[in-house]
């Protein structure tokens, strides 16, 4: 792992011209004519081939400045494409619900990306990418089918890590049967209204377990949560609220990103006529661990 530049190559720069994900596949023939085939792991690796004109009073300058900064093959970068930016599909607007997020440690999160969900997976599960680098302001976070205020997780956007903020949890001790469920936790909660909060270990309204809600008003010593328990047992006792996902809940993410790149190989710049340069076979690889 070398330097890594936070900076995305100029969209001006019409790089990913062509494309491809190439998958660590190691293959053994026999003999035989037999293959033995093994994934090594299952992220792809996106490469980009460039190969176009640059127009030298903008996008010639500033690719060359980013090619020393680089130092070469040396130190990665962002680069976004045009093909593919978004968690909702290839190019669709985000939403809080897009993908799963792999849990990494208590309350952190690592964004990534599933691909060929459209049918069952094989043996060997889903295809994903680890997103590392989503562009600043436009990362969603969900819990199940509840979409998170930004004040209760913040995200890195040098690593794609998301991380909670510390747990509120309070006894509950009493429930009522209504439209929007009222549950008495004690003073002093902390609660206020837009956080979410999930129920569990509650006596006779069982229903209400694994639930979880937005808080829609808050009193010194309640919590009103859009969960309708007007058909749900008689509460009895015990219960408890968590703000922070808890075993068993699907934590989700949407969000636009880059990919973090470097050159694979030197800058070959020839001039064609003045005011322009063709670029011929300069190639961006993915990085998986920038």
């Amino acid at each position: 792992m070398a330097d890594f530049l936070e900076e995305r190559l100029s969209d001006l720069i019409r790089y990913g011209s062509s494309f491809q994900d190439d998958y660590a596949v190691n293959v053994v023939a026999t003999a035989g004519g037999q293959e033995y085939r093994s994934l090594i792991h299952p992220y792809p690796v996106r490469r980009f081939d460039i190969s176009y004109l640059l127009d030298e009073a903008k996008t010639y300058a500033q690719l060359m400045a980013v090619y020393h900064r680089a130092h070469g093959t040396f130190a990665g970068f962002r680069a976004r494409c045009f093909d593919e930016w978004s968690s909702n599909g290839a190019k669709g607007t985000p939403t809080a619900f897009d993908q799963p997020m792999a849990l990494v440690s208590a309350g952190v999160y690592q964004l990534s990306k599933q691909y060929g969900t459209d049918q069952a997976a094989g043996a060997t599960g889903y295809a994903y990418r680890y997103i590392k680098k989503p562009v600043a302001g436009t990362v969603l976070v969900g819990i199940g089918a509840t979409a998170i205020r930004s004040a209760d997780w913040s995200v890195d956007t040098t690593t794609g890590r998301v991380t909670f903020a510390a747990d509120q949890t309070k006894a509950v001790t009493s429930i009522s049967q209504a439209a929007s469920a009222e549950l008495v936790v004690g003073s002093s909660h902390g609660f206020v209204s837009g956080q979410s909060v999930q129920v569990s270990a509650v006596v006779g309204m069982t229903q209400i377990n694994g639930l979880r809600a937005l808080i829609t008003a808050t009193s010194a010593t309640t919590i009103t949560v859009a969960i309708n328990s007007t058909a749900f047992s008689t509460y009895t006792s015990g219960g408890v609220v968590h703000t922070r996902p808890q075993s068993g809940e699907t934590v989700s993410a949407g969000y636009e990103f880059d990919f973090p790149v470097r050159f694979s190989t030197a800058l070959p710049v020839g001039q064609d006529y003045p005011g322009y340069r063709p670029v011929d076979g300069v190639s961006l690889v993915e990085l998986l661990n920038p």
